[in-house]
This record gives structure tokens, C-alpha cells and sequence, in this order.
């Protein structure tokens, strides 16, 4: 026999001791109090039973040492459910590390690199008692950062992150924190700055994906989040504080070829897996749903799966306080669901609708500190949002203008009127957190107050905006703000012009129903003239 064959025959017949050489892979562990600090178990460190641990599908508790198991399947991840009372250490990058992705084998080659393959080792999850702290608890809520070039991350570290750093003092910015997706802007090789950013301000940071998290080259909606997932962990999953669930749920259905490329959904296991989890929380538990997609549909058109739609809500309706939480429109909205979304609760469902850290997509030109206007559309600054969820689940939202202090409304009106004009020119008043029932006043020269009708109108301050673009033969910023749409919570109010000539002070007020009344003032001159 050749000497060439008997080689060939000699590796085949050892290639099943190769292979069994290999660890297999290890889907186990234990779940502990790291008394000691140094993130893995060791004497002295306290074994959890009773703690929720999951791949997304399936649900587990740890036993009476401290241990798990879950069958391996590649391609999950595995995580921990947080108790209240407790704390993840932080990782490298500055994130809570509650999860590890399993991929024992290559999966398919992505540009953004997906998940790598990696050691199939059993993994400990080390937790930490909570310092104690003071309730109300604080939680920022953050949606659509969207930086699409290394100088809009800069923008957002600016804008958004900074301000917040040094109102903190050192300390961490809140005892929690959320990004409702579209972290980046299609190019996801950006996700180590906007982690490094974000992990400035020393919060627990957790992160649900948007459309613009996709990997899109990935051939099923299943593996369209591998570097998503590589970058933050899982994509569907739970987080408990005291006050509170949080339920934070990838609602991105991708369709590769399809027009359009995505729609908002839920996938099957997605369901099984809230109502596992779901079954564990006493029924009269606060819950703060967090996704990317609104759940309700925009106006002639279906934006999230009807049919899932009905599903989730089933699953939430037993529950008396729940509070659901969405991004992606890059406006401001409150939405209240009733029998026509499919829900059934004895109460309406309220949405929150945030509007975008990025505003219109960091658009608009540059301020002083070279800071882009980046409004939105329906004319609400760019910001953040902040929640206070209280010892009862009674919880206060709070829209936060972008180094713009305690704003909380703008004006808009003429400067200048002929006096026995037609009085059919408006004063506006664009109150970011307004709702349709939300009470706003006006009154001039500190007579008596008036009621503002709500209008359904562009926002002119934006409109003159998109005008002045219009106009401009030179760029005035390097992306336009977006054309003024109808905004859901704009005032108008026809101002006077039969006051005597000269200048007349405007107070506008509007009773916000967290804050309390809020208020702003302007002013605007009558002068005589003739023909």
C-alpha cells in the first residue's frame, strides 16, 4: 500500500479523537453573591438559589447552590434575570455583565462580524448586594441615538452624555438606564465609541436594537442581530429592580428583500418566553416595556404586526400597571391603547412614544460649539427622557431639551403687528410633553388667563426653518433639519391688535401632568402706520 494512503487512512481514523478531545460545549454554572469582589467564586462567597437564568427561550432557576443548566444551542444567549437588591459588576466596556452569547461554531460571515466563535466553557455569574439607595427610582431613558460617522458620535457624547456627567458630580447619572434602539445608523463598527460614550455616565446600561441595528447582509431575521448581540448581549430579555420589571424586547422583524425591509413584531419564542416569565411576577407588579417599533400603527398603514400585537397585549392585560415605551419616530407622542389596538385592559395602555437623543438626525446647523440644531420634526428639541417609578409602580416622565435647562415648552409669534390689524395671526405654543387633554393658557399683559385651542400643525419655528434652507446658496449645516410635520402637541392662540401702540408681554402656561404647570413668555409690538 503507498505510504501516501496509509496516511490519509491513519487521519481518518483518528479524526474522532481529535473531535472528542474538544471541551464539549457547557451551557452551565452558578449564580453567586460575590462577598469579595474579585468576580468569581470563592471561599467566603454566597451560592443564590431561586435566580431566574434563560437563553431566551427557555427559563430556569438557579438550585440551592447556586447552580443552573441549559441545554446548549448555537447561536443563543444565555443571561441572567437581575433581582432586585442586587448589582452585575461591570465589564470591560463599561456594561452590566449579566449574559455571554453561545457560539461554539462559526456562524455565518457577516460585515459587522456577528458573533465570533468562542471558548464553550461553563460560566459562574458573580452578582453584588445593591448599595442602598434612595427611592424614587431614576431612570434614564435614551432612543435613537443614530450616529452614522465618528463626528456624530461625538455629538451625542457632547450633547447628551456630558451635560449629564457633570450634573452627577462623579456620581452615577441614574440607578438605571435605557436605550430604546438605533443605537447606531447602519454602521455598526461604531458600537465601541457609543458604548465608551454612554459608559460615562457610571450606569447600569441596558439596550433594546432598532431597524438601524440590523445586520443586513444577514440572509434570515433571525441572525440579523448577531453583532448586535456580540456588542450587547440579548436581544429579548428582563431586568427587576424594586419599583419594578423591565422587559426590554426586540420588536424588529427583519424581511430580507422585502418592501419594506422590516415591520414590528414578535417572534414565536419571544412569546414563550415572556409568558414564562410573565407567570413568575405577582400580577399587580409594575412593568415597563421597552422596545424599538411603536406598538401602534401609523396612520393608513400597518406598522406593527396586528396579529402580535393582540398577542402581547393578552399576555399584559392581567397586569394593573404597565407602561410601554417606544423610539423610532424621531417625534414626541403619547398614545393611550384601547379596544380598537386589541387591548382589553381595565384601563387604557399608555404609550410613551420617546423622541430621538439624535433629534432629525443630527441635522440643522452648527451652534457656537459646533453643535447641530438636530430638531425634530414635529418641533421638540433633540434630549433624552427621564422616568420615576415609586414604591407603589405610580411612576413621572419628564422630556429633557438638550442643554436647553429646565425647557420644557418654545413660543413662537410675530415680532411685529400693525396695530387694527385683522387679528388672525397666531402665537404657538409647542409643548414637548403635551397630551390632547393637556390644559394651556395664555394671557397679555398679565390680564386674565385665556384657553389655547390644540391645533394639528407644523410647528412654524421649524417650518421657517426649512425655509431658511430653502433660501440658503450655501450648506448652513452638513445634513437639513426635517420638513415640519404635524406635531401632536402644538397650541395656537390669535394675538390682539386693537392694545394700544408698543410692545405687549405674552405668558404662556400649560399644566403638564408630572411637572405641574410650566411656563414661558415673549413679547411682540404694535405700531401704528398708514398707507
Amino acid at each position: 500500500m503507498p505510504a501516501i494512503i496509509r496516511i490519509l487512512i491513519c487521519l481518518a481514523l483518528c479524526l474522532p479523537a481529535f473531535a472528542q478531545a474538544l471541551p464539549p460545549p457547557c451551557n452551565s454554572g452558578r449564580v453567586f453573591e460575590d462577598r469579595d469582589g474579585d468576580g468569581h467564586w470563592s471561599r467566603g462567597d454566597r451560592p443564590l438559589p431561586g435566580i431566574l437564568v434563560s437563553d431566551g427561550l427557555r427559563l430556569v432557576r438557579s438550585n440551592a447552590g447556586g447552580e443552573y443548566s441549559l441545554p446548549w444551542d448555537d447561536g443563543r444567549t444565555t443571561f441572567v434575570i437581575k433581582p432586585a437588591g442586587y448589582a452585575f459588576p461591570t465589564g470591560d466596556d463599561g456594561l452590566p455583565a449579566f449574559w455571554r452569547n453561545q457560539q461554539y461554531h462559526d456562524g455565518p460571515a457577516l460585515k459587522f462580524g456577528g458573533v465570533p466563535a468562542a471558548s464553550p466553557a461553563c460560566r459562574d455569574f458573580a452578582l453584588t448586594r445593591a448599595k442602598a439607595t434612595r427611592t424614587p427610582l431614576d431612570v434614564l431613558v435614551f432612543a435613537d441615538p443614530q450616529a452614522k460617522t465618528a463626528a456624530q458620535v461625538d455629538y451625542y457624547d457632547r450633547d447628551i452624555i456630558a451635560p449629564l456627567v457633570e450634573a452627577a458630580g462623579g456620581r452615577p447619572a441614574a440607578a438605571l438606564g435605557l436605550t430604546l434602539g438605533d443605537v447606531a445608523n447602519d454602521d455598526l463598527s461604531l458600537y465601541p465609541a457609543l458604548k465608551a460614550a454612554t459608559a460615562r455616565l457610571r450606569t447600569p446600561w441596558l439596550h433594546a436594537a432598532g431597524n438601524h441595528d440590523l445586520d443586513f447582509d444577514a440572509s434570515t431575521d433571525e441572525d440579523s442581530l448577531r453583532s448586535f448581540r456580540h456588542a450587547f448581549g440579548p436581544d429579548t430579555f428582563a431586568w427587576e429592580e424594586a419599583q419594578a420589571s423591565f422587559i426590554l424586547l426586540d420588536d424588529v422583524i427583519y424581511r430580507p428583500g422585502g418592501k419594506p425591509a422590516y415591520i414590528g413584531g414578535l417572534r414565536e419564542e419571544q412569546f414563550t418566553w415572556l409568558a414564562a416569565y410573565l407567570d413568575t411576577l405577582p400580577r399587580d407588579r409594575r412593568l415597563v416595556i421597552g422596545a424599538h417599533i411603536p406598538f401602534f400603527d401609523e396612520p393608513g398603514r400597518e406598522t406593527f404586526r396586528r396579529a402580535d400585537r393582540e398577542r402581547l397585549f393578552a399576555l399584559l392585560a392581567p397586569f394593573g400597571k404597565v407602561l410601554l415605551l417606544s423610539g423610532h419616530g424621531h417625534v414626541q407622542r403619547h398614545h393611550y391603547h384601547g379596544a380598537a389596538d386589541g387591548w382589553n385592559g381595565r384601563a387604557p395602555l399608555h404609550e410613551y412614544n420617546v423622541g430621538a437623543a439624535c433629534g432629525g438626525y443630527w441635522g440643522g446647523a452648527a451652534d457656537a460649539q459646533g453643535l447641530p440644531d438636530a430638531r425634530m420634526a414635529d418641533g421638540t428639541p433633540n434630549g433624552y427622557a427621564s422616568l420615576r417609578i415609586d414604591d407603589a409602580g405610580d411612576y413621572a416622565l419628564r422630556w429633557h431639551a438638550a442643554r436647553r435647562g429646565d425647557e420644557a415648552l418654545s413660543l413662537h409669534a410675530p415680532k411685529v403687528l400693525r396695530r387694527g390689524h385683522w387679528p388672525g395671526v397666531g402665537l404657538f405654543a409647542n409643548v414637548y410633553m403635551g397630551e390632547a387633554d393637556t390644559r394651556v393658557e395664555v394671557r397679555i399683559d398679565a390680564g386674565e388667563w385665556q384657553p389655547m385651542p390644540r391645533v394639528d400643525a407644523a410647528d412654524p419655528a421649524l417650518l421657517a426653518e426649512n425655509l431658511l434652507d430653502d433660501l440658503a446658496t450655501t450648506l448652513r449645516g452638513y445634513d437639513r433639519l426635517p420638513e415640519a410635520a404635524v406635531s401632536t402637541h402644538l397650541w395656537r392662540f390669535n394675538l390682539p391688535t386693537d392694545l394700544a401702540a408698543g410692545e405687549h408681554v405674552f405668558e404662556v402656561r400649560a399644566f403638564d401632568r408630572w411637572r405641574g404647570e410650566i411656563r414661558a413668555s415673549g413679547a411682540y409690538r404694535l405700531v401704528d402706520a398708514t398707507e
